[in-house]
């Protein structure tokens, strides 16, 4: 028993060390390819500046780098306000509990309207909300309340509509709000990839959200869903592709414990 106590310190400072190592990794693969990777080196640069004019006696160098270095959390909230937030919605997505529409039958009036938008090379942009709440997104836009027909789509992404250029939000199986504003990513896209690509991805990095979006180009479906875009979908399986992330198993709730079941299949 005192062999056991005697060691425990030393596990308790296994454990920490490899705590703060995965954390350290995930940050790194979080902040990979983005804007706050490249601050981060720049924060780097600065601090070792600091460190080299400390050592070299340059007194009014190192007097400047040490009133910022000072402020330096108040300057990261600021600066990186927006990727926290995306860092802790991701954190949080897994224990998301909030409850899925039981019906999908609105899927198969948002297939059909895609399709058609498609073929006719009509410019759209539907986010459908899961597990994170979109209100944040909602003010932007104009509210509708109505039930969800290939026809009102068609009718709302249609170029002659003053709603046409903004996403339009489902809720519970309904058409809430059109023509809102969605944030847009600051990831680089292939030049094919116009504003609505960008903001579908924006919305993925912050909610967990169904994005579709049809081209206006080239009438190319994508679907992006939690940062990750399938392009180029066949319209013939474009249905069977945005009913798979709700068809959920069990009760109808996305928990923490139904998340771990999903990613192990």
């Amino acid at each position: 028993m005192e062999d056991i106590i005697e060691r425990l310190p030393g596990i308790l400072d296994v454990i920490d060390i490899a705590v703060v190592a995965v954390i350290l990794y995930w940050l790194m693969l979080f902040l990979k390819r983005t804007r706050a990777e490249r601050m981060l080196w720049g924060l780097a640069i600065i601090v070792g500046v600091y460190f080299v004019s400390a050592r070299l006696e340059f007194l009014t160098l190192h007097w400047i780098l040490a009133n910022f270095l000072g402020s330096i959390v108040i300057f990261i909230i600021v600066v990186f306000q927006q990727d926290m937030r995306r860092a802790l919605v991701q954190m949080g997505r897994p224990f998301a509990t909030r409850e899925v529409a039981g019906s999908t039958a609105y899927l198969e009036e948002i297939s059909k309207a895609v399709v058609t938008m498609s073929l006719a090379r009509t410019g759209a942009l539907i986010a459908i909300e899961r597990g994170v709440d979109l209100s944040d997104f909602l003010e932007s836009g104009v509210e509708v309340d109505a039930e969800l027909s290939r026809e009102l789509l068609l009718t709302v992404f249609n170029s002659s509509s003053a709603l046409h250029d903004g996403a339009v939000i489902v809720r519970d199986g309904r058409l809430d709000r059109a023509g809102c504003i969605l944030p847009l990513t600051r990831k680089e896209l292939i030049k094919s990839m116009g504003t609505r690509h960008r903001a579908g991805i924006g919305l993925s990095e912050e909610t967990d959200a169904v994005v579709i979006i049809v081209s206006e180009n080239s009438g190319d479906i994508s679907i992006v869903i939690e940062e990750r875009l399938e392009f180029g979908i066949e319209p013939t399986e474009f249905l069977a592709k945005l009913r798979r992330p709700f068809a959920i198993e069990g009760s109808g709730k996305r928990g923490f414990f139904s998340h771990l079941k999903s990613r192990g299949r």
